[in-house]
């Protein structure tokens, strides 16, 4: 699950130095993003014994902890949903295996070694996948087996999990798009008309002109809406950026790869899997960002973004931000009223809203991988919308989605656009900003925590030199890599 807390950096630097001293050396095991909010696993069952199986049985182990699905509601939906199967296929036993998210890494790596792993390990996303890169088996011939209909999720999300050469890995289930959230109050007061909702449209200003919805526009947009202590916005030559008030925009919870990937999808390793390399976009990207905030100031720097007085994280949730950048699992956290949702910005005339997404794996060392796909098309099919309710995330499949817009519509009395959301998946990132890159654990804490950290903590650096500087660190970090 991609639900943040606001000391998120901290967490993941805690557990990647944990999880480094203890992974098991057979397999490279990396901290994943923070437990979902209001995760009990340190409350999960121990891992589940092995089934006594009736004549022409066979097992299916099902691997929970490596993201969501550990709360206790969570087991309760997860156990029905076992009771369920088990009651309706009596040729395949579902057994779980419920370990506590600090422990599922570790676990997992350690399973492998011991050539004892489950079948199935899930819901996770793409850095709880990656941190286990090459284990996950090609679902492209069990798909064609089956003739298992694709055409139901959205291509976007689809092509999501083809990583690397290495098949289809996955197949859609939770989904959570981006969205530009902005505060209407303040687009109001400032007399500016709302981001555009829909994919290709342009921005209007209030004289009538139109401009392309693009980071260009968007730092326009910030500039008129970062305020100081007198009244004087951004671009106002009296501005005062040491008190400022109000700011235009905000990366809401995004470290550097995020920041690049909504510039345009890549990767940080080159196509033969062990060249560093940095994608223009992301560069520009982080340049944006670094201007945005020590020369425009219409970002708040890492001190500002921690603060009390500015929501301690949750920066835009001040009600003092004008737009802030993220994805849909934000909006539940988001206790600021009057808020809506607007198309993701373009970058140098494409569009990409990056993508997190939940959904379940078959280890490429299973040895019911029949068994193992039924249980998979189970778990995306007659048990999806129970498991998608207790995970809260958005469903993947097209046809579930006009019920679910509804009913969270209905939870806010101004009626955000949740279409917009909908509409986003289909400018998904790909390769996915969390995708794997060599020595994992070493190489994303280069960039995720103390990358991150600087472009947003320290003035007047020579981005250029940073950015050369961390493809050479990177370099030395993948060349580790056995």
């Amino acid at each position: 699950m991609r639900s943040k807390s606001i000391t998120l950096l901290v967490i993941v630097m805690a557990l990647t130095l944990v999880l480094s001293a203890c992974a098991a050396p057979a397999v490279t095991a990396a901290a994943g993003t923070a437990p979902a909010e209001g995760t009990t696993a340190a409350n999960a069952a121990a891992p589940t014994p092995t089934a006594t199986l009736k004549p022409g049985q066979v097992e299916v182990r099902w691997f929970i902890g490596l993201g969501t699905g550990t709360d206790p509601d969570q087991l309760a939906a997860e156990q029905e949903v076992v009771d369920e199967f088990n009651a309706t296929h009596p040729n395949i036993h579902l057994t779980t295996e419920i370990v506590t998210y600090t422990s599922a890494f570790d676990t997992l790596a350690t399973e492998l070694a011991s050539g004892n792993p489950p079948d199935i390990v899930g819901p996770m996303g793409v850095d709880g996948a990656e941190s286990f890169h090459g284990q996950w088996l090609d679902l492209t011939p069990l798909i064609e087996k089956t003739g298992y209909d694709l055409t139901q999720y959205d291509e976007g999300a689809v092509n999501f999990y083809k990583t690397g050469g290495e098949g289809q890995l996955g197949i859609p289930f939770g989904i959570y798009p981006s969205v530009m959230y902005y505060n209407k109050a303040l687009f109001d007061e400032a007399g500016l008309n709302y981001p555009p909702h829909k994919y290709g449209e342009e921005y209007v200003w209030p004289d009538g002109t139109k401009s392309v919805w693009d980071y260009d526009t968007v730092r326009q947009i910030a500039m008129i809406l970062t305020v100081d202590q007198n009244g004087n916005d951004a671009t106002s030559p009296d501005f005062d950026p040491d008190h400022i008030v109000q700011y235009g925009y905000v990366p809401q919870y995004q470290d550097a790869r995020a920041m690049g990937s909504y510039f345009g999808a890549g990767s940080l390793v080159a196509a033969d899997g062990k060249t560093a390399q940095i994608p223009s976009e992301w560069a520009a990207a982080w340049k944006w960002i670094y201007n945005g905030t020590f020369t425009d100031h219409f970002i708040p720097d890492w001190t500002v973004i921690n603060s009390p007085d500015w929501g301690a994280g949750d920066t835009f949730g001040s009600g003092r931000v004008g737009m802030a950048l993220t994805h849909t699992w934000y909006y539940s956290e988001i206790t600021l009223e009057d808020w809506d949702m607007a198309a993701v910005p373009a970058y140098d005339g494409k569009t990409t809203a990056n993508f997190n997404a939940d959904t379940f794996r078959i280890m490429k060392t299973t040895k019911n991988a029949d068994a193992a796909f039924e249980v998979l098309t189970y778990l995306l099919g007659d048990a999806s919308l129970k498991l998608l309710n207790t995970y809260g995330a958005m469903p993947a499949r097209i046809a579930d989605q006009a019920d679910y817009l509804s009913t969270v519509e209905a939870q806010y009395p101004w009626k955000p656009d949740f279409q917009v959301a909908v509409d986003g998946v289909a400018y998904a990132d790909n390769p996915s900003f969390e995708a794997y890159i060599p020595n994992y654990l070493e190489a994303r804490d280069r960039v995720v925590n103390e990358f991150t950290t600087l472009i947003q903590t320290t003035a007047g650096l020579n981005m250029d030199d940073e950015i050369a500087k961390l493809k050479s660190d990177l370099q030395i970090i993948y060349d580790k890599q056995k």
